[in-house]
């Protein structure tokens, strides 16, 4: 992993959005989903709640399954951070769900999302609400895809359409209805 640590504004948010860790991008930027896939997960809160970038930042707490950017493959794209990785900045995690106790997790990605729900396609979890436990607290989870430009399922049936339907789900949560 590469460092600096990337984490998102200090938001005391009932909502917590997790991504897999930061692109390459990010770093510089100083803040999560910085480029590409971030101009693409802003647009679909905008579109679905009328938000803009900052307010999605401002009413959001962004975390990540890793905080640093673990690299680039050989044959190319991201690195996807191994196993020791991912647990060795889980406390990191756990310590933001228990001081922010949120109502709601949006998990981006199969790899966000594996930490909160079982392995499943994406076709069986987006567009879904799920009452999970997370280290012993009660969240309502709703997954979304990622807004990779190298992932081209949330630009495909029936990605478009679960996608549509996953931030209904969103907009219509409690915890999105608390304004600043």
């Amino acid at each position: 992993m590469h460092k600096p640590v990337v984490v998102g504004r200090p938001v005391a948010s009932r909502v917590v959005l997790v991504g897999q860790a930061p692109g390459d991008k990010e770093p510089k930027f100083g803040r999560p989903f910085a480029w590409t896939a971030g101009k693409t997960l802003f647009k679909w809160f905008n579109e679905g709640l009328g938000w803009t970038e900052d307010e999605v930042r401002d009413r959001i707490y962004f975390a990540a399954v890793c905080r640093c950017f673990p690299g680039k493959r050989p044959e190319g794209g991201d690195r996807v951070p191994a196993p020791d990785e991912i647990a060795n900045c889980a406390t990191w995690m756990e310590r933001e769900f228990a001081l922010l106790r949120p109502a709601l997790v949006l998990p981006v990605g199969k790899l966000a999302i594996s930490q909160f729900l079982p392995l499943a396609p994406l076709n069986e979890v987006i567009g879904k609400s799920f009452r999970i436990e997370y280290r012993g607290h009660a969240v309502d989870c709703i997954p979304l895809p990622h807004p990779s430009g190298a992932s081209p399922w949330h630009r495909m049936e029936p990605g478009k359409t679960l996608l549509r339907s996953a931030m209904a789900l969103v907009a219509r949560h409690e915890a999105m209805q608390v304004r600043k």
